[in-house]
């Protein structure tokens, strides 16, 4: 395999596409979350640390815009709402698990004090 640059990845290339979807922190962790199956709110919140809700529901929204994943009301009181990765959005398995590999690979430095 090549080594990807400018020349060979211009604007629009795979590369900004993938990183707009995986769009910081939470959308990459909200991905890798519901890869095993679907998850409803308060599960992926806790599994994730407790992000702000305000902040976990703006990953779902933006996500569910971009067809990486669907968003299920059931007719219940109170409504459950399930959250669950479209076939686009279980694509991205591949990319996480070269991301897995690589930080497997590559230990975070130790800080200096």
């Amino acid at each position: 395999m090549g080594t990807i640059g400018s020349e060979q990845c211009k604007s629009g290339c795979g590369v900004e596409r993938t990183l707009q979807v995986l769009d910081g922190k939470w959308a990459t962790l909200v991905v890798r979350e519901l890869m095993p199956g679907p998850k409803r709110f308060t599960e992926l919140r806790s599994v994730l640390g407790m992000p702000s809700a305000k902040t976990l529901t703006d990953r779902l929204r933006a996500l569910e815009h971009q067809g990486i994943l669907t968003r299920t009301v059931h007719a219940e009181v109170p409504p459950r709402v399930v959250y669950e990765l479209t076939g686009q959005g279980r694509s991205l398995n591949s990319v996480l698990m070269a991301m897995l590999a690589w930080g497997e690979e590559n230990p975070a430095p130790v800080a200096v004090r």
